[in-house]
């Protein structure tokens, strides 16, 4: 399980449980979020408090995740990126595609 979550202001807490995001936990990660967005949960924060280093395929399994829950009319967001995902996600423009907070508090309070 890579995923572990709770609810704040009506918003999915998803907690990212592995140091390193990688291509060995990305079709995990893409298959626990879409179950989430399948049990109808409408915005869902992701949260990388905890990750050191993410690849580029656990990127894509997030976009992927991104397009699912668009088509159903669900939203991702992530927050608690550190220094260095936090450039990665703005070389890569990823910061155009997701709203990213500094906090999981801070995104959950944009639901409230």
């Amino acid at each position: 399980m890579i995923l572990t979550t709770n609810t704040q202001n009506n918003a999915l807490i998803a907690d990212i449980q592995v140091k390193e995001a990688n291509l060995t936990v990305s079709d995990s990660f893409k298959e626990e979020m879409t179950k989430l967005i399948d049990h109808g949960n409408k915005y869902i924060i992701v949260n990388f408090e905890q990750v050191i280093y993410v690849d580029s395929s656990f990127l894509g399994a997030l976009v992927s995740s991104l397009k699912y829950a668009i088509a159903n009319k669900a939203e991702i967001v992530v927050a608690g990126l550190n220094k260095d995902v936090a450039g990665l996600f703005q070389l890569i423009r990823l910061d155009k595609a997701f709203m990213v907070y500094g906090s999981v508090a801070d995104a959950a309070e944009r639901k409230s």
